[in-house]
């Protein structure tokens, strides 16, 4: 069973993929040229796209195991949420970096994917260690 953090939370997941969803029609007019972009905007938006896609469902696969750890307070935080908050960040770095009239590069906003990196990386180390040692301890 999850415990209600664990539920409100997939619940909270599951109504963030439908705004991946309308972030996919954007795309498709990007790509078909009805939207204007440069080569640079298109690779970003893509990746933007597909790290919040893919991190959205990776959290809900964590919130399904996560609450069978003997994690204590502050790491069952970061073991249920470094996921999900990676899957705002490291999309909106891919896609605010790029925002403009034709840009040639990245602008300041990139470091919001870095941020994101950053909870993807502490809160799947929490996680596994966490589901590591409650398998061994079983």
């Amino acid at each position: 069973m999850l415990a209600p953090a664990s539920l409100s939370l997939a619940g909270i997941l599951l109504l963030a993929l439908v705004t991946v969803e309308s972030g996919g029609y954007f795309l498709t007019k990007v790509v078909r040229g009805h939207a204007p972009a440069n080569a640079l905007q298109t690779s970003f938006f893509r990746a933007g796209h597909a790290h919040a896609a893919v991190l959205l469902v990776l959290s809900l696969a964590i919130l399904g195991v996560i609450d069978q750890t003997a994690l204590a307070d502050g790491w069952l935080w970061l073991a249920r949420t470094g996921v999900p908050i990676a899957a705002i960040l490291m999309p909106a770095g891919f896609f605010l970096s790029v925002l403009g009239r034709d840009p040639v590069k990245p602008n300041r906003l990139i470091w919001l994917l870095w941020l994101g990196v950053l909870s993807l990386t502490a809160g799947l180390i929490a996680a596994g260690i966490g589901l590591l040692l409650a398998g061994l301890a079983g």
